[in-house]
């Protein structure tokens, strides 16, 4: 019993010992073996599996916002295409910016495309316009599904009106397209117009450009619903498609100048059931009324179609015809030489919103402006006479810094 306890006494001090040695070589090797703080900050880490050797890791430049939404559209992410349209759309002075640098990526992307597919652009646009109540969006989700079932990526980008009061917009196009918004080969953007006139949004030429960028193949511009004189989407398009219902008014309408000259397809809707009858009526009363016209192009005469979205009648027919019509500019080599006539459209419209916001924030227009206004309120001057002499004091200020310079 004895020797029992004098082993279980060595063992315990044994253990004690070798505790306290232990304790002590720890706190040894933390004040002597592990570096200071501040040598950690001014000297690389060592490494401390043997074999290996110091690696020195270079800070990587963050990729510029751009250069990523590019990117990411390239590769066909669905939300990198709403934010890049919303990008620019925005009248943010820094995303401008950005959207630039966006526009121009694209644009060299689209140009390589172009010249990989000798000369041939990898898109096709059209444009859908009308009076209200048509039926563009309707006939849209059915030719749209069907363009989609062959094969096809096609964009839809919709504009509604803005309201005069308010500024707002409904923005409900995609209601009436419930099966082309689940088509995964499909993309519906709504867009209003801000003020914008001619039935099209002011950004819409941009977006068509980041949906070509996208891989859509097929991009579908429908505009507001507008009236004789509002055709500003034919200098956007390859193609212009003008819908009209079947009680169109006589053939008076459209004999008359204005959106029947741009178009180069018409087509009669609503063509089922009781208007049957009466789309043909239309459709023989347009077919007349462009033979009255003087011819735009020396190989395309526009054509009057009936179709229905309802029982899907007449939507092969008008495809047919749209593709004859690009085959037919593709051969004589004439849709880039049109593309590149309406950037420069778009590139004075531009010019032409900007000047009137310069004008406004002049610092010898801007605090005079309330003057004036009130003048032409009061009738003492006429509205005229007020912006010969804004103008005036305008030009005497630009000649006065042309000379400075």
């Amino acid at each position: 019993m004895a020797a029992l306890q004098t082993r279980f006494f060595w063992t315990s001090s044994l253990v004690k010992h070798s505790s306290r040695t232990t304790q002590r070589t720890s706190l040894h090797c933390r004040n002597s073996l592990v570096p200071h703080s501040s040598w950690i900050l001014h000297n690389r880490p060592l490494c401390l599996s043997s074999g290996h050797k110091t690696q020195e890791t270079q800070p990587q430049e963050a990729e510029r916002p751009a250069k990523k939404l590019f990117r990411e559209l390239v590769s066909e992410h669905r939300a990198a295409i709403a934010q890049c349209i919303t990008l620019v759309e925005s009248t943010h002075r820094a995303k401008q910016a950005q959207a630039r640098e966006l526009l121009a990526e694209i644009l060299a992307y689209l140009r390589k495309k172009t010249t990989e597919n000798h000369g041939i652009p990898p898109s096709f646009r059209i444009g859908l316009t009308g009076p209200p109540g048509a039926g563009k969006s309707t006939f849209i989700e059915a030719f749209g599904k069907q363009l989609t079932e062959a094969g096809h990526k096609v964009a839809v980008l919709a504009v509604d009106p803005s309201s005069s009061y308010s500024g707002g917009s409904l923005l409900g196009d995609k209601t009436r397209m419930p099966e082309l918004t689940r088509d995964m080969r499909a993309y519906i953007r709504a867009s209003p117009t801000s003020g914008s006139l001619g039935g099209v949004a002011r950004n819409t030429n941009d977006a068509i450009v980041v949906c070509e960028g996208a891989g859509f193949d097929i991009i579908l511009v429908e505009t507001v619903g507008v009236g004789q004189s509002e055709y500003a989407v034919a200098d956007m398009v390859d193609m212009l498609l003008l819908l009209v219902p079947p009680a169109g008014g006589d053939e008076l309408q459209g004999i008359k100048r204005g959106i029947v000259e741009k178009v180069d397809l018409i087509l009669v809707t609503k063509a089922d059931g009781e208007l049957k009858i009466p789309s043909r009526r239309v459709k023989t009363e347009y077919t007349s009324a462009l033979k009255l016209m003087r011819k735009r192009s020396a190989v395309w005469s526009p054509k009057v179609m009936q179709v229905s979205a309802v029982t899907k009648t007449g939507l092969t027919e008008a495809w047919d015809a749209m593709s004859e019509y690009r085959n037919i500019m593709v051969k004589y080599d004439l849709l880039l030489p049109k593309r590149s006539k309406q950037h420069r459209i778009w590139m004075w419209n531009h010019i032409r919103d900007n000047i009137m916001d310069i004008f406004r924030c002049h610092p010898d227009i801007g605090p005079e402006l309330p003057r004036m206004e009130a003048e032409v309120d009061q009738g003492r001057i006429t509205s005229g006479m007020a912006a010969d002499i804004l103008l005036g004091r305008f030009r005497a200020r630009m000649s006065w810094h042309d000379n400075d310079l």
